[in-house]
């Protein structure tokens, strides 16, 4: 797997929401009202493709985009984005596949992308050759489609045939076809599964196992299927045959492979009994055997046999005790899922999280977090159900990634990446333990004159807040900078630094401050931390955003006039709370692809996947918590809200047009000045291709320099 496309400017917090989906709520929580809050004047824009809405949407982008358009930042704004975004000195994250590496690129000439390949030997220079496998802006138009790449499964070990998801315009759903690394074509009457929101597993060359509605009424409430069956090449999908059949209740079910570099394979099928919760059953010889793991776990591979698991709460095993947060192996999963026997790996000090794990063929190599910085560790499996561990040398006070691995070597790719740190790539070799820096991002502005410091905020209940803030090493403690302050506080996601030529462009470089603030309800540090501000705790997650801001008013940063707060997706609902809550704090919000109606959520796209983070309007005490936050029930008329700038995309199947377009039109029904820019394609992301990211960050960094510094 290519892991450096999770590499995105922290600003954008859009696609996080895609880390799982499989898990749903608590039986007691599934049964939700039918019916609409009473009175609600904007439930005809949750008609989301409806022509009464579409045109409702175009008349508002014919409003808004002219606004910011003209404003005399904008024009250098966007082709400074659009220059950094399509810059052919990005670092071209590699995939270990069939012995090449390969990639999936986007320039000025391949606005949709190419998926291609070269040698290691050629990839490791200074200018790689290439050659293109698939070319989707050709495919395109042939097919007359707006084919957006999901990204490909391959067959392993052969990794020769490989199942490509392609996307319309970005949405979740997908349409999946197989494809032949070899002849760098489709196969023709090789597998193939029309659009739908769907998995699939190979079993082996010619088996597969397909998660997917077999029929149009067989989803979940949250929209995602919930029946696993074997399909067979050459077998039509009506003779596919049920292997797993969850319910209507479930938010998933789902088939997946792990393989290691000694030729072992399990082939599993999870049910997502909640959006953290998840069963796992070993699929074997036609039988499923559920394997006895806690359920607030997740798989992160397969090394000498042993299966590795991440755990989100406390378990015991044949006789041994795990923190919440340790990863351990089991040895005999496939012999006997029901009694595993369980050995630690990984134990989290107080101040730490356990963030990824990928598999060589010999070894474990883990990242961990210590007070929000990286560090990167090779775990080697030995007799007696023991591991040794060796730290790899990378830079600290940096966020560490894994790029990939490689099954048939101990090959690895890391990233290391800061705030003024250019992303840098290094190769290197698990078993040795050597490593050694292979490429970087030339630094796309000036960040000489900026410093980075980590700064702890008081919450209202006392707890300790950190946060990250990037000035210049000249700024005056004046109270006036103009600031952008950012979180995200959800679903166990950790926000780390990351370098983003976009931001020191657009914003550092004009002297702008940028802020960070790690708040519960992320990762940052491991599962109590998103744990404190689940449900009704959610509210800590605001207070703890609100005392950044606070804590940066009493250092004298900036001040109310000059502060500017932005987030997406579950940030876009801490920033329409932030917006109702305390109007009074920010000058500007940005407010991006975002939950809103939170009594209407679990009605909305795949809303009612997120009752485990939210919880439900079917439970009293959930319903009046949910009522008392939610921002498109508490705007109030009379009070001063600053005029806010909100967008959303059309073809986001996953969160949703609905929660943004119901806001908007209810801040124009008052009265209230507000900004609503809504891209047609792009999913639950800034746009389908480079051109409309880049202009979607160049309107946003436009509107905070209007806002914050004019």
């Amino acid at each position: 797997m290519n892991r450096l496309a999770r590499l995105v400017p922290v600003l954008l917090c859009l696609a996080v929401l895609a880390a799982a989906i499989a898990p749903t709520p608590e039986p007691a929580q599934t049964t939700v009202a039918k019916a609409p809050p009473p009175g609600d004047p904007f439930l005809w824009l949750e008609d989301k493709d409806g022509a009464r809405a579409m045109a409702w949407v175009r008349e508002q982008n014919a409003r808004s985009l002219p606004l910011l358009e003209r404003d005399p930042h904008y024009a250098t704004f966007y082709a400074q984005a659009l220059k950094i975004n399509e810059s052919e000195t990005r670092i071209p994250g590699p995939e270990y596949l069939h012995g090449e590496i390969y990639n999936f690129w986007q320039d000025a000439t391949h606005v949709r992308g190419i998926w291609r390949r070269t040698t290691l030997q050629s990839y490791r220079s200074a200018a790689p050759s290439w050659t293109t496998v698939l070319d989707l802006d050709a495919l395109a138009r042939r097919e007359h489609a707006n084919w957006v790449w999901k990204g490909a499964t391959c067959e392993y070990p052969a990794e020769t045939r490989c199942l490509i998801e392609l996307s319309d315009g970005g949405e979740d759903a997908v349409t999946i076809r197989e494809f032949d690394l070899t002849t760098r074509s489709f196969v023709s009457a090789g597998f193939s599964l029309p659009r739908a929101k769907q998995s699939v597993a190979w079993v082996d060359r010619n088996t597969l196992l397909v998660s997917r509605p077999w029929t149009p009424d067989e989803v979940t409430a949250s929209g995602y299927p919930y029946d696993v069956k074997l399909l067979r090449r050459g077998q039509p999908l009506e003779s596919a045959v049920e292997v797993f059949r969850g319910t209507t209740s479930d938010i998933a079910c789902d088939a997946l492979t792990l393989q290691d570099g000694a030729g072992h394979q399990l082939v599993l099928v999870t049910r997502g009994v909640s959006f953290f919760n998840a069963e796992y059953f070993l699929f074997s010889h036609g039988a499923l055997r559920r394997f006895a793991i806690p359920q607030k776990s997740q798989l992160q591979g397969l090394v000498d046999g042993r299966l590795l698991v991440s755990l989100n709460e406390p378990w015991s095993a044949g006789g041994h005790a795990f923190s919440q947060g340790s990863l351990v192996s089991i040895d005999n999963a496939a012999a006997d899922p029901e009694q595993p026997h369980a050995t630690l790996v990984y134990a989290p000090g107080p101040r730490d999280s356990f963030d990824d794990a990928s598999v060589t063929q010999h070894d474990l190599v883990v990242v961990a977090y210590h007070n929000v910085r990286g560090r990167a560790y090779v775990y080697t499996p030995i007799a007696a159900q023991r591991w040794t561990k060796r730290e790899l040398a990378l830079p600290d006070n940096a966020t560490i990634g894994i790029s990939d691995t490689n099954l048939d070597n101990d090959r690895i790719f890391l990233y290391v990446t800061g705030f003024l740190m250019p992303t840098t790539l290094y190769a290197g070799d698990a078993t040795t333990g050597a490593i050694q820096q292979i490429k970087a991002v030339p630094a796309e502005f000036n960040a000489s004159n900026d410093v980075v410091e980590q700064h702890w905020a008081t919450s209202r209940d006392g707890t300790k807040i950190p946060y990250f803030i990037v000035r210049p090493k000249t700024m005056r403690f004046n109270g006036r900078n103009p600031t952008v302050l950012t979180a995200y506080g959800g679903f166990q996601i950790s926000m780390t630094p990351s370098y983003s030529g976009v931001v020191g462009k657009l914003w550092l470089e004009h002297r702008g401050v940028y802020v960070l603030a790690n708040i519960r309800g992320g990762g940052e540090f491991g599962p109590a931390w998103h744990e404190a501000g689940l449900k009704t705790h959610r509210q800590r997650i605001y207070d703890d955003f609100y005392a950044v801001g606070r804590d940066l008013v009493a250092r004298h940063i900036t001040d109310p006039r000059h502060l500017g707060i932005v987030g997406g997706s579950n940030g876009g609902l801490l920033m329409g709370v932030e917006f109702t809550q305390h109007p009074e704090m920010w000058n500007a919000v940005q407010i991006e692809v975002p939950l809103l109606d939170m009594l209407r959520y679990e009605h909305i796209e795949a809303g009612a996947s997120w009752v485990g983070e939210y919880g439900s309007v079917s439970v009293p005490a959930e319903l009046a918590f949910l009522a008392k936050i939610s921002p498109y029930e508490n705007l109030r008329g009379g009070v001063a809200y600053p005029e806010p700038f909100i967008w959303t995309t059309t073809k986001d199947d996953r969160v949703g047009p609905e929660h943004a377009r119901k806001f908007a039109a209810k801040l124009a029904a008052m009265g209230v000045p507000y900004l609503f820019y809504e891209v047609i394609e792009g999913g639950h992301a800034a746009g389908a291709n480079i051109k409309e990211s880049s202009q979607t960050q160049a309107l946003g960094w436009t509107y905070f320099t209007m806002k914050l510094m004019e």
